[in-house]
């Protein structure tokens, strides 16, 4: 059973602090799964055959995929998904079948007058490689409730 920790209130979040990262199997089914939900039923994600004839060295995962395992890790650590109002990056490589792609990010900012934290994150291979760089989400908290009231 995976454990989930408490989400972060705002007041506790440190520019620096590393999120708990998050570990993902790609298979062929869920490349699979991924098409038929997305609708994206490009070739080169379903057909080794036609894969392969484009250069590729088999099937390739959506690059979107991998984005959805980077903003699963972000989500989970805030806790609320509504909290995530951008999520961004730039594709560096092909992620393959049977590959575990690890998902990882830092706080570089937070801001207390907007209330906003800025996180960058990227997602590597098991060789290292990355998958995703140049990633940055943007979560906004709500304002804070006054706890004083007007006489």
């Amino acid at each position: 059973m995976k454990t989930v920790s408490a989400a972060p209130d705002f007041e506790s979040i440190q520019a620096g602090q590393s999120l708990p990262p998050l570990t993902k199997h790609v298979t062929v089914e869920q490349i699979q799964r991924y098409a038929e939900a997305s609708g994206d039923r490009n070739p080169i994600h379903l057909d080794e055959t036609f894969a392969r004839s484009a250069g590729l060295p088999g099937v390739i995962a959506h690059g979107m995929l991998t984005m959805a395992f980077a903003n699963q890790m972000v989500t989970d650590w805030l806790g609320e998904r509504s909290l995530l109002k951008r999520l961004q990056g730039r594709f560096a490589g092909m992620v393959l079948p049977g590959d575990d792609v690890t998902c990882s990010a830092t706080v570089a900012s937070k801001d207390p007058q907007t209330r906003r934290v800025v996180i960058n994150l990227v997602v590597a291979n098991q060789r290292g490689e990355k998958v995703l760089n140049k990633g940055v989400a943007e979560a906004e908290y709500p304002p804070q409730r006054s706890e004083t009231h007007a006489a």
